[in-house]
C-alpha cells in the first residue's frame, strides 16, 4: 500500500468513501471511518462518551481543535502533489483484474453500488484543510483574499488540477474558525490512474463515469482557481447570497456581528466543489477508454441523492435473488456508512448527503413510494452546529416510525445531536450489535445484471445512463 499523504483530510467525503469501498473490495469492513484499527474501539468509544458529556462550549472547542490537527500550514502547501495523492488512492485496492472501474464524482449511494459489483472507484476530488486563524466565519471576502497567495503556491506545482476554495459558514462553522478548505478536482487522469487502468481493467471492460451535474455560483480568482461560498445542504443559494429570516436568526444565535453575509461577487456557475463533476476530465477518460477498447458508460444525475433510490431498489432486488427475505433499510449519513456489513446483513442502503432538511425529504419521498420495511436503522452525521435547515432529532425520528417492526438510530446520542461526536466511533459497533443477521458475501453483481435492472426500471429514477 502506498504511503498516505499527510495533507489529505480524513473527514472528507471522497477520502471516506474511497476507504469504505476499497476495504469492502478487499473483503474488510469499515470501523471508525477506516482511520483506526478495531482494537482501538473501546478506548475511543470511552473518549467519545466523555466529549459528549462536556458543556456545549467545550464540545465545540474540541471539535474545532481536532479538525485543526488535520490542517496543514501554508509552508507545507509546497509539498502537495496531486499525483502522490493518486498513487496512494489506487494503492488501496487489491491488485487484480476488474470487469469495470468507476471514475469521477463522490457519491455514497454509488459507493454501495461499486461495493456490490466488487469494483474500484477513483475519485476526481480530494480535500486539503489549510490552517489559518483571525478570520471570522461570517467574513467570506476576507477568507478569499487571505487564500490568494496560498492558492498560487499550490497551483504552481499542480497545473493539472482545479482548486475550489470553499467557505461555508453554515455546515462548517466550527471548522473554518481555524482553517480553510482547499478542494482539488483533477482535470486529467494522470499517470497513476492511467497505470491502474492499464494494470487492472479487464480487456474490453467497462469504465463508469460518475457525472454529477450539480452546480454552484463561484467567483473566478485566477486560472484554475475558484471560490465557492456555501455548499449543498440546508441553506439555499439565495439565502447564502441575500439572507433570510432564518439566516438572521442563525447568525443572532451564534452571536455574529452580521445578520446576512456579504460574499464576493459571483462570476458564473461551476460544478459544485464537493459533488459536481468537472467535465474537463472526461476527455482523458474517453481517450483511455478508446485505447483499452473499453465500454464507457456515463452515469448522469443532477443532485447527489438522485442515485440513492436507484441503488436502494437495486439492492432489494439483488437481496431477493440471494434468497434474503429481510426487509431492512440502513440509512447512511455523509461518510457514516458500512458497505461491507450492509451486504453481509442482507440490508438495503439509502444514502443521505448530509443531516439537513433536503436529505430528510429525500428519505421521506423514498419511503412514500416503497413497500414498507420491517426495520429501519439510521446513522446521523454530527457537524457540531445548530445550523440553517437542520431538522430536530424528533423530526429525524419520524421516518424511523415507519418501520413495521423496529426503527432506531445507529450510534446516535439523541440528547446531544448535532454535537454527538461519539457517533464516529459508535456507529460501527452499534450496527454489529443491533443487526444480528449474517449472510455469506455473495458473488459480485455483474454489469449485465445492472443493465437488466436499469432496463426493467427505465425512466423511474432521476438518473440517466448513457451506453
Amino acid at each position: 500500500m502506498g504511503r498516505e499523504p499527510n495533507y489529505v483530510a480524513d473527514f472528507d467525503s471522497a477520502t471516506g468513501m474511497l476507504r469504505a469501498l476499497s476495504r469492502c473490495v478487499g473483503g474488510q469492513d469499515f470501523p471508525l471511518l477506516g482511520t483506526l484499527p478495531k482494537w482501538s474501539g473501546v478506548p475511543m468509544r470511552g473518549l467519545g462518551a466523555a466529549i459528549n458529556a462536556m458543556p456545549q462550549w467545550l464540545q465545540e472547542q474540541v471539535y474545532i481543535w481536532s479538525g485543526w490537527f488535520e490542517a496543514v500550514s501554508v509552508d507545507k502547501l509546497r509539498t502537495i502533489d496531486a499525483e502522490q495523492v493518486a498513487e496512494w488512492m489506487v494503492s488501496l485496492y487489491p491488485v487484480r483484474k476488474y470487469p469495470a472501474v468507476a471514475i469521477g464524482s463522490a457519491n455514497g449511494a454509488a459507493t454501495h453500488l461499486w461495493a456490490a459489483m466488487g469494483i474500484p472507484w477513483l475519485p476526481q476530488t480530494f480535500l486539503v484543510p489549510v490552517a489559518r486563524s483571525g478570520i471570522h466565519p461570517d467574513e467570506p471576502q476576507q477568507d478569499l483574499e487571505w487564500a490568494r497567495e496560498p492558492a498560487r503556491i499550490v497551483l504552481q506545482r499542480n497545473p493539472n488540477v482545479q482548486l475550489h476554495h470553499m467557505h461555508d459558514p453554515v455546515q462548517d462553522r466550527l471548522m473554518i474558525q481555524r482553517m480553510t478548505y482547499f478542494r482539488f478536482k483533477r482535470l486529467t487522469l494522470g499517470p497513476a490512474y492511467e497505470a491502474f487502468l492499464d494494470r487492472c481493467l479487464e480487456p474490453g471492460g467497462t469504465i463508469f463515469l460518475m457525472d454529477c451535474r450539480v452546480t454552484w455560483p463561484v467567483t473566478e480568482c485566477g486560472e484554475h482557481h475558484l471560490f465557492q461560498f456555501g455548499a449543498v445542504g440546508g441553506a439555499t443559494v439565495d439565502e447564502l447570497q441575500h439572507g433570510s429570516e432564518r439566516v438572521a436568526e442563525y447568525l443572532t444565535r451564534y452571536g455574529s456581528h452580521r445578520r446576512k453575509w456579504e460574499p464576493p461577487r459571483v462570476d458564473r456557475l461551476a460544478p459544485e466543489a464537493e459533488w459536481g463533476f468537472e467535465p474537463a476530465m472526461a476527455k482523458d477518460i474517453e481517450r483511455v477508454a478508446h485505447r483499452h477498447q473499453a465500454r464507457l458508460r456515463r452515469i448522469i444525475f443532477e443532485e447527489p441523492e438522485h442515485v440513492s433510490p436507484l441503488v436502494a431498489d437495486l439492492y432489494q432486488r439483488w437481496n431477493e435473488r440471494r434468497g434474503i427475505a429481510d426487509r431492512r433499510l440502513i440509512v447512511d449519513s455523509f461518510i457514516l456508512m458500512e458497505p461491507y456489513w450492509t451486504v453481509r446483513t442482507g440490508s438495503t442502503p439509502f444514502w443521505m448527503v448530509f443531516n439537513k432538511e433536503p436529505s430528510r425529504r429525500a428519505l421521506q419521498a423514498y419511503l412514500d413510494r416503497s413497500n414498507a420495511f420491517d426495520e429501519i436503522f439510521m446513522m446521523l452525521f454530527s457537524h457540531g452546529v445548530d445550523s440553517v435547515g437542520l431538522p430536530s432529532i424528533e423530526q429525524w425520528r419520524e421516518p424511523l416510525r415507519r418501520a413495521r417492526i423496529k426503527g432506531s438510530f445507529l450510534g446516535v446520542d439523541e440528547r446531544v445531536f448535532p454535537r454527538d461526536f461519539a457517533v464516529f466511533t459508535r456507529y460501527y459497533f452499534d450496527l454489529l450489535r443491533t443487526i444480528p443477521s449474517r449472510y455469506p458475501m455473495p458473488p459480485a453483481l455483474t454489469v449485465k445484471e445492472l443493465d437488466e435492472f436499469l432496463d426493467y426500471s427505465d425512466g423511474r429514477y432521476a438518473v440517466r445512463l448513457e451506453r
